[in-house]
């Protein structure tokens, strides 16, 4: 038997936006999660305030 598989324009158009948008969602949150942890290794310490009585 031969079959031919047949996608219509709309559900391909939006087969291929969720691909995409799942594929930013990861890069997007990959980023951030990439920023948040280089900015917790590079903090530096807290001044103290010289005006505050000790």
């Amino acid at each position: 038997m031969n079959y031919l598989l047949y996608i219509d324009p709309g559900s391909g158009s939006y087969l291929l936006q969720a691909i995409i948008a799942a594929a930013l969602g990861v890069a997007f949150y990959f980023k951030n999660l990439k920023n948040y942890i280089k900015s917790f290794f590079s903090r530096r310490p807290k001044k103290r305030d010289d005006n505050t009585p000790s």
